[in-house]
Protein backbone atom coordinates (compact mmCIF):
# COMPACT_ATOMS: atom_id res chain seq x y z
CA UNK A 1 0.00 0.00 0.00
CA UNK A 2 2.92 2.54 0.56
CA UNK A 3 4.40 1.69 -2.09
CA UNK A 4 0.83 2.10 -4.60
CA UNK A 5 0.96 5.85 -2.96
CA UNK A 6 4.62 6.10 -3.33
CA UNK A 7 4.21 5.46 -6.98
CA UNK A 8 1.37 7.86 -7.17
CA UNK A 9 -1.82 5.40 -7.06
CA UNK A 10 -4.59 7.69 -5.67
CA UNK A 11 -7.52 5.33 -5.30
CA UNK A 12 -7.65 2.74 -2.61
CA UNK A 13 -10.83 -0.08 -1.90
CA UNK A 14 -11.41 -1.61 0.61
CA UNK A 15 -14.19 -3.52 2.83
CA UNK A 16 -15.08 -4.94 6.03
CA UNK A 17 -15.57 -8.43 4.37
CA UNK A 18 -11.62 -8.63 3.45
CA UNK A 19 -9.61 -10.14 5.74
CA UNK A 20 -12.88 -9.57 8.13
CA UNK A 21 -11.79 -6.55 9.58
CA UNK A 22 -7.83 -6.94 9.05
CA UNK A 23 -8.03 -4.98 5.70
CA UNK A 24 -9.56 -2.11 6.89
CA UNK A 25 -6.57 -1.74 9.69
CA UNK A 26 -3.84 -1.90 7.01
CA UNK A 27 -5.73 0.72 5.04
CA UNK A 28 -5.82 2.69 7.33
CA UNK A 29 -2.28 2.36 8.82
CA UNK A 30 -1.25 2.98 5.28
CA UNK A 31 -3.02 5.81 4.70
CA UNK A 32 -2.95 7.91 8.19
CA UNK A 33 -0.11 10.22 8.06
CA UNK A 34 0.78 10.44 4.57
CA UNK A 35 0.17 14.19 2.98
CA UNK A 36 -0.92 12.10 -0.53
CA UNK A 37 -4.33 13.09 -1.88
CA UNK A 38 -6.16 10.11 -2.18
CA UNK A 39 -9.77 8.43 -2.66
CA UNK A 40 -10.73 5.73 -0.15
CA UNK A 41 -13.70 3.58 -1.31
CA UNK A 42 -15.00 0.75 1.70
CA UNK A 43 -18.36 -0.97 1.85
CA UNK A 44 -21.81 -1.58 3.67
CA UNK A 45 -23.58 -4.82 3.82
CA UNK A 46 -22.03 -7.29 5.96
CA UNK A 47 -21.35 -5.92 8.92
CA UNK A 48 -18.82 -8.18 11.34
CA UNK A 49 -19.71 -9.89 14.77
CA UNK A 50 -16.61 -11.59 17.34
CA UNK A 51 -15.63 -14.91 17.44
CA UNK A 52 -13.98 -17.20 20.09
CA UNK A 53 -11.96 -19.45 16.60
CA UNK A 54 -12.10 -20.43 13.67
CA UNK A 55 -14.34 -23.54 13.83
CA UNK A 56 -16.98 -20.72 14.58
CA UNK A 57 -17.02 -19.73 11.06
CA UNK A 58 -19.73 -20.44 8.87
CA UNK A 59 -18.32 -18.94 5.31
CA UNK A 60 -15.54 -20.73 3.62
CA UNK A 61 -12.31 -18.03 3.24
CA UNK A 62 -9.24 -17.83 1.55
CA UNK A 63 -7.92 -14.16 3.77
CA UNK A 64 -4.43 -14.79 5.02
CA UNK A 65 -4.51 -14.31 8.61
CA UNK A 66 -7.86 -12.67 9.08
CA UNK A 67 -9.09 -11.29 12.01
CA UNK A 68 -11.33 -13.29 14.71
CA UNK A 69 -14.83 -12.10 13.52
CA UNK A 70 -17.37 -13.36 10.95
CA UNK A 71 -19.41 -11.39 8.24
CA UNK A 72 -22.99 -11.11 9.09
CA UNK A 73 -25.41 -9.75 5.84
CA UNK A 74 -27.41 -6.52 6.68
CA UNK A 75 -28.60 -4.32 4.42
CA UNK A 76 -30.57 -2.52 6.71
CA UNK A 77 -30.83 1.17 7.83
CA UNK A 78 -29.26 0.71 10.95
CA UNK A 79 -26.74 -1.84 9.64
CA UNK A 80 -25.81 0.89 7.07
CA UNK A 81 -25.28 3.19 10.12
CA UNK A 82 -23.18 0.26 12.04
CA UNK A 83 -21.25 -0.55 9.23
CA UNK A 84 -20.10 2.73 8.06
CA UNK A 85 -19.23 3.99 12.12
CA UNK A 86 -17.13 0.21 12.32
CA UNK A 87 -15.27 0.99 9.61
CA UNK A 88 -14.66 4.58 10.48
CA UNK A 89 -12.88 2.77 14.09
CA UNK A 90 -11.22 0.21 11.95
CA UNK A 91 -9.79 2.57 9.56
CA UNK A 92 -8.58 5.11 11.89
CA UNK A 93 -9.22 7.70 9.51
CA UNK A 94 -11.37 11.23 9.87
CA UNK A 95 -13.00 10.40 6.16
CA UNK A 96 -14.43 7.87 3.84
CA UNK A 97 -14.29 9.17 0.26
CA UNK A 98 -17.18 6.30 -1.20
CA UNK A 99 -19.45 4.27 0.51
CA UNK A 100 -20.52 1.11 -1.78
CA UNK A 101 -23.34 -1.11 -1.15
CA UNK A 102 -21.29 -5.13 -0.97
CA UNK A 103 -21.91 -8.05 -3.16
CA UNK A 104 -25.46 -7.83 -3.31
CA UNK A 105 -27.56 -9.46 -6.09
CA UNK A 106 -28.71 -12.94 -6.99
CA UNK A 107 -25.01 -14.26 -7.73
CA UNK A 108 -23.79 -13.38 -4.56
CA UNK A 109 -27.62 -14.98 -2.45
CA UNK A 110 -29.60 -16.87 -4.76
CA UNK A 111 -33.19 -15.30 -5.62
CA UNK A 112 -35.07 -16.05 -2.46
CA UNK A 113 -32.73 -14.91 -0.29
CA UNK A 114 -31.44 -11.98 -2.16
CA UNK A 115 -35.32 -11.08 -2.36
CA UNK A 116 -35.59 -10.29 0.95
CA UNK A 117 -31.64 -8.56 1.41
CA UNK A 118 -32.74 -6.05 -1.43
CA UNK A 119 -35.88 -5.71 0.48
CA UNK A 120 -33.56 -4.36 3.36
CA UNK A 121 -31.73 -1.88 0.75
CA UNK A 122 -35.03 -0.48 -0.30
CA UNK A 123 -36.89 -0.28 2.97
CA UNK A 124 -34.18 1.65 4.95
CA UNK A 125 -30.43 0.77 3.40
CA UNK A 126 -30.65 3.25 0.57
CA UNK A 127 -32.33 6.29 2.94
CA UNK A 128 -29.03 5.49 5.15
CA UNK A 129 -26.66 5.83 2.42
CA UNK A 130 -28.54 9.48 1.38
CA UNK A 131 -28.48 10.32 4.69
CA UNK A 132 -24.35 9.59 5.34
CA UNK A 133 -23.52 11.69 1.68
CA UNK A 134 -25.48 14.85 2.86
CA UNK A 135 -23.92 14.50 6.21
CA UNK A 136 -20.72 14.99 4.34
CA UNK A 137 -19.54 11.69 5.96
CA UNK A 138 -18.72 10.33 2.61
CA UNK A 139 -18.80 12.04 -0.89
CA UNK A 140 -20.36 9.51 -2.97
CA UNK A 141 -22.32 6.16 -2.72
CA UNK A 142 -22.91 2.88 -5.12
CA UNK A 143 -22.10 -0.67 -5.00
CA UNK A 144 -19.50 -2.90 -5.36
CA UNK A 145 -20.72 -6.12 -7.25
CA UNK A 146 -19.79 -8.45 -9.90
CA UNK A 147 -23.21 -8.82 -11.72
CA UNK A 148 -24.20 -5.77 -13.69
CA UNK A 149 -27.80 -6.86 -13.70
CA UNK A 150 -28.48 -5.66 -9.87
CA UNK A 151 -27.29 -1.96 -10.82
CA UNK A 152 -30.43 -1.85 -12.90
CA UNK A 153 -32.54 -2.38 -10.36
CA UNK A 154 -30.51 -0.10 -8.51
CA UNK A 155 -31.22 2.63 -10.70
CA UNK A 156 -34.87 2.12 -9.92
CA UNK A 157 -34.43 2.62 -6.22
CA UNK A 158 -33.09 6.13 -6.94
CA UNK A 159 -29.65 7.86 -8.10
CA UNK A 160 -26.26 6.70 -7.09
CA UNK A 161 -22.97 7.83 -8.39
CA UNK A 162 -20.41 5.29 -8.87
CA UNK A 163 -20.56 1.56 -9.36
CA UNK A 164 -17.57 -0.88 -8.42
CA UNK A 165 -18.44 -3.66 -11.32
CA UNK A 166 -15.75 -6.34 -11.09
CA UNK A 167 -15.26 -8.41 -14.61
CA UNK A 168 -18.09 -7.47 -16.22
CA UNK A 169 -16.63 -4.66 -18.54
CA UNK A 170 -13.03 -6.06 -19.79
CA UNK A 171 -11.21 -7.21 -23.00
CA UNK A 172 -12.75 -10.43 -22.50
CA UNK A 173 -16.50 -10.07 -21.47
CA UNK A 174 -18.55 -6.48 -22.61
CA UNK A 175 -21.51 -7.85 -21.42
CA UNK A 176 -22.38 -4.53 -19.17
CA UNK A 177 -22.34 -2.44 -22.54
CA UNK A 178 -26.13 -1.97 -22.68
CA UNK A 179 -28.08 -1.50 -20.70
CA UNK A 180 -26.02 -1.21 -18.29
CA UNK A 181 -23.02 1.52 -19.46
CA UNK A 182 -25.75 3.24 -21.67
CA UNK A 183 -27.76 3.97 -18.35
CA UNK A 184 -24.94 5.08 -16.80
CA UNK A 185 -23.99 7.82 -18.98
CA UNK A 186 -27.63 8.58 -19.48
CA UNK A 187 -27.82 8.94 -15.36
CA UNK A 188 -24.43 10.13 -14.59
CA UNK A 189 -23.25 7.52 -13.32
CA UNK A 190 -19.55 6.41 -12.98
CA UNK A 191 -18.12 3.17 -13.35
CA UNK A 192 -14.78 1.41 -11.87
CA UNK A 193 -13.81 -1.27 -13.90
CA UNK A 194 -12.48 -4.01 -11.42
CA UNK A 195 -11.08 -7.34 -12.61
CA UNK A 196 -9.82 -6.05 -15.59
CA UNK A 197 -8.15 -9.36 -16.04
CA UNK A 198 -10.94 -11.44 -15.23
CA UNK A 199 -9.74 -13.32 -12.48
CA UNK A 200 -6.45 -14.28 -14.17
CA UNK A 201 -8.15 -15.72 -16.91
CA UNK A 202 -6.39 -13.01 -19.21
CA UNK A 203 -2.77 -13.65 -17.81
CA UNK A 204 -3.22 -17.00 -18.55
CA UNK A 205 -4.54 -19.12 -15.07
CA UNK A 206 -7.65 -20.67 -16.53
CA UNK A 207 -9.52 -19.18 -13.97
CA UNK A 208 -12.97 -17.31 -14.12
CA UNK A 209 -15.35 -15.94 -11.58
CA UNK A 210 -13.75 -17.75 -8.65
CA UNK A 211 -13.23 -20.97 -10.71
CA UNK A 212 -12.43 -22.93 -13.95
CA UNK A 213 -12.78 -20.83 -17.14
CA UNK A 214 -15.82 -22.65 -19.46
CA UNK A 215 -14.58 -24.22 -22.38
CA UNK A 216 -15.67 -20.84 -24.57
CA UNK A 217 -14.22 -18.75 -22.25
CA UNK A 218 -11.01 -20.45 -22.43
CA UNK A 219 -11.59 -20.10 -26.27
CA UNK A 220 -12.20 -16.65 -26.59
CA UNK A 221 -8.84 -16.21 -24.32
CA UNK A 222 -7.02 -17.93 -26.51
CA UNK A 223 -8.21 -15.78 -29.40
CA UNK A 224 -7.05 -12.54 -27.31
CA UNK A 225 -4.02 -14.02 -26.84
CA UNK A 226 -2.68 -15.02 -30.20
CA UNK A 227 -4.60 -11.34 -31.69
CA UNK A 228 -1.76 -9.92 -29.10
CA UNK A 229 0.67 -11.94 -29.91
CA UNK A 230 0.67 -10.96 -33.69
CA UNK A 231 0.62 -7.41 -32.68
CA UNK A 232 3.66 -8.32 -30.16
CA UNK A 233 1.17 -6.44 -27.41
CA UNK A 234 1.29 -7.88 -24.47
CA UNK A 235 -2.38 -9.01 -23.26
CA UNK A 236 -1.79 -7.13 -20.23
CA UNK A 237 -1.45 -3.87 -21.67
CA UNK A 238 -4.61 -4.23 -23.51
CA UNK A 239 -6.56 -5.48 -20.93
CA UNK A 240 -5.58 -2.56 -18.75
CA UNK A 241 -6.21 0.14 -21.51
CA UNK A 242 -9.18 -0.82 -22.79
CA UNK A 243 -11.92 -0.31 -20.24
CA UNK A 244 -11.48 3.56 -19.97
CA UNK A 245 -12.28 3.68 -23.60
CA UNK A 246 -16.15 4.28 -22.55
CA UNK A 247 -17.12 7.63 -21.31
CA UNK A 248 -18.89 6.23 -18.27
CA UNK A 249 -15.36 4.39 -17.02
CA UNK A 250 -13.44 6.77 -14.32
CA UNK A 251 -11.10 4.35 -13.15
CA UNK A 252 -9.71 0.94 -13.56
CA UNK A 253 -9.28 -1.29 -10.26
CA UNK A 254 -6.54 -4.52 -10.98
CA UNK A 255 -5.56 -5.60 -7.26
CA UNK A 256 -2.09 -6.42 -7.73
CA UNK A 257 -1.21 -8.69 -4.38
CA UNK A 258 2.69 -6.69 -3.96
CA UNK A 259 4.98 -4.34 -5.00
CA UNK A 260 5.93 -6.01 -7.89
CA UNK A 261 2.87 -6.76 -9.58
CA UNK A 262 1.84 -3.21 -9.38
CA UNK A 263 5.38 -2.31 -11.20
CA UNK A 264 4.20 -4.93 -13.64
CA UNK A 265 1.07 -3.33 -14.19
CA UNK A 266 1.95 0.59 -14.17
CA UNK A 267 4.91 -0.76 -17.00
CA UNK A 268 1.80 -2.18 -19.19
CA UNK A 269 -0.06 0.38 -18.52
CA UNK A 270 2.26 2.94 -20.30
CA UNK A 271 3.18 0.45 -22.68
CA UNK A 272 2.38 2.34 -26.15
CA UNK A 273 -0.62 0.22 -28.31
CA UNK A 274 -0.54 1.14 -31.67
CA UNK A 275 -4.38 2.22 -33.28
CA UNK A 276 -4.46 0.14 -35.48
CA UNK A 277 -4.44 -2.97 -33.27
CA UNK A 278 -7.97 -1.92 -31.78
CA UNK A 279 -9.21 -1.16 -35.04
CA UNK A 280 -8.13 -4.92 -36.07
CA UNK A 281 -9.91 -6.27 -32.95
CA UNK A 282 -13.02 -5.11 -34.41
CA UNK A 283 -12.45 -5.91 -37.16
CA UNK A 284 -11.71 -9.48 -35.70
CA UNK A 285 -14.96 -9.30 -34.06
CA UNK A 286 -12.97 -9.98 -30.78
CA UNK A 287 -15.19 -7.50 -29.02
CA UNK A 288 -18.68 -6.99 -28.67
CA UNK A 289 -20.49 -4.59 -31.72
CA UNK A 290 -20.60 -1.20 -30.57
CA UNK A 291 -17.65 -1.59 -28.09
CA UNK A 292 -15.88 2.55 -27.91
CA UNK A 293 -11.88 1.71 -28.28
CA UNK A 294 -8.78 3.49 -27.00
CA UNK A 295 -8.39 4.73 -30.42
CA UNK A 296 -11.63 6.42 -31.32
CA UNK A 297 -13.25 3.55 -33.22
CA UNK A 298 -16.29 2.14 -31.61
CA UNK A 299 -16.40 -1.84 -32.98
Amino acid sequence: MGHAVDVGIGYVDTAPQYGFGRAEHLVGDALRFRPEKYVLSTKVGRRLRPIRHEGEREYKHNWVKPFPFEQVYDYSYDGVMRSVEDSLQRLGLSRIDILLVHHIGVMTHGAEVNAGYWKQLSDGGYRALQELKNAGVCQAIGFGVNEWEVLMEAFKLGDWDIFLLAGRYTLLEQTSLDPFLSTCLQRGASVIAGAPFNGGALMGTGMWNYGAAPPEVAARVKALEAFCKEWNVPIGAAALQFPLAHKAVCNILPGPKSPAELDGILAWWNTPIPADFWTGLAERKLVAEGTPLPNGVVA
